[in-house]
């Protein structure tokens, strides 16, 4: 609580620690300095401490009621090496996966380097580590993972859209079964070109926002293949899923379906109605293609095509992200985008659409290999999240 002078490396004029201004302050120290309403008092205790101006670390700009540091490089101290969990071999996830220590991801020029705060686990996961994509993987050893949400570290030359400090959120594979990256959201860093991730609307948590880039990445550009539209109706299977619990809430929320109809097991009927469905049907009672009703799309993401083509109206389309495909039927893989996510950010700010996390999670960044053999069972409803990762 007392004034001291500005060492004669920075400004003349006297600082006060709770309402300091350094101008451009070069300093150099082993001390981390990670925000400005702290960043006086940590200053001080290295000066009272015997270090010497040189030696301590960071270019510190820190003005009156601003809350965050920017760093002169417009980076924050990255180390090279982080934890990650990674695969050196296809397999289970009780025989293969370990935590380990991997290299901190490069950044090229269109990149963001993410300090990851928590990550989501998919389907696409385990059916890669299980080999099924070997001749269009990434090399062995890897880290798996393709949600992530967290804080930008570090920023390419050629970034325009966000800077050091900003929470984004993304899935960081454009191509899902193409060559997706070697070193993966499962990790305490991951790298994502700049096209990939948007800004993570500010009333999520980092788990909320983790759930959500891969699923409704798929639920948008699915309706939107189909070229579904306001006044349609649309069958749903495996509503409660990852990818149905967002198709609800889009066809409602975002393209006006006049019906939609899902399917799920009895416990989770609940959750359909809760996310706007206006049917749901118990597929342990019912057969879907038994009722009556007839659908302008079928959303299908169990592999039921077969069974899916018989309830879709004449001119109707079926979207199939697994298993075998029937006409008219057609197979469709996501393309990952952060122009999505922006667009849909309204409404996951409105509350209109909302993440759901699988009442079992979040999963500890420890306790990994419970999420995925949990995942596997193909019980959870919305998304399996690590959070939060350390």
């Amino acid at each position: 609580g007392e004034t001291m002078q500005a060492p004669p490396f920075c400004s003349s004029r006297s600082l006060h620690p709770s309402s300091i201004q350094w101008s451009s302050c070069l300093l150099h120290s082993p001390f981390i300095i990670t925000n400005a309403s702290t960043a006086p008092f940590r200053i001080a205790v290295a000066l009272r401490s015997g270090i010497s101006p040189p030696r301590l670390l960071g270019c510190v700009r820190a003005d009156v009621a601003v809350e965050k540091m920017e760093a002169s490089a417009g980076d924050y101290p990255v180390p090279s090496v982080h934890k990650g969990w990674l695969y050196d071999q296809y397999g289970a996830a009780r025989d293969v996966l370990r935590l380990g220590d991997v290299p901190v991801p490069q950044v090229s020029p269109d990149q963001v380097l993410i300090k990851l705060h928590a990550a989501a686990l998919n389907p696409v996961d385990f059916k890669r580590r299980f080999g099924k994509f070997k001749a269009t993987d990434s090399p062995l050893p890897t880290v798996p993972g393709y949600d992530a949400a967290g804080v930008v570290v570090k920023a390419g030359a050629l970034v325009t859209s966000f800077k050091v400090g900003d929470e984004v959120y993304g899935n960081i594979n454009e191509q899902a079964l193409n060559n997706p990256k070697q070193w993966g959201s499962l990790a305490q860093y991951t790298a994502v070109e700049e096209k990939l991730v948007a800004l993570k609307p500010a009333n999520l948590s980092f788990a909320e926002a983790a759930s959500l880039p891969l699923a409704i990445e798929t639920a948008l550009q699915g309706l939107v293949k189909t070229g579904f539209s306001q006044g349609q109706s649309l069958l749903v299977l495996a509503g409660a899923g990852g990818v149905g619990s967002l198709v609800i809430q889009l066809a409602k929320q975002v393209f006006g379906a006049s019906l939609v109809a899902a399917t799920a097991s009895t416990p989770k009927l609940d959750l359909l109605k809760s996310l706007g469905a206006d049917v749901a049907i118990d597929y342990t009672k019912q057969k879907y293609e038994d009722l009556l009703e007839r659908y302008d799309v079928v959303f299908d993401a169990v592999g039921e095509c077969d069974r899916a083509v018989k309830v879709v109206k004449e001119g109707g389309k079926v979207v199939v992200l697994t298993g075998a495909v029937t006409p008219p039927g057609f197979r469709f893989v996501v393309t990952s985008t952060g122009t999505d996510l922006a667009k849909l950010n309204p409404y996951l700010l409105s509350g209109k659409v909302k993440p759901i996390i699988d009442p079992r999670g979040p999963f500890k960044f420890t306790e990994v290999i419970d999420a995925f053999c949990y995942l596997e069972t193909q019980r959870a409803s919305g998304k399996v999240v690590v959070d939060p990762i350390e």
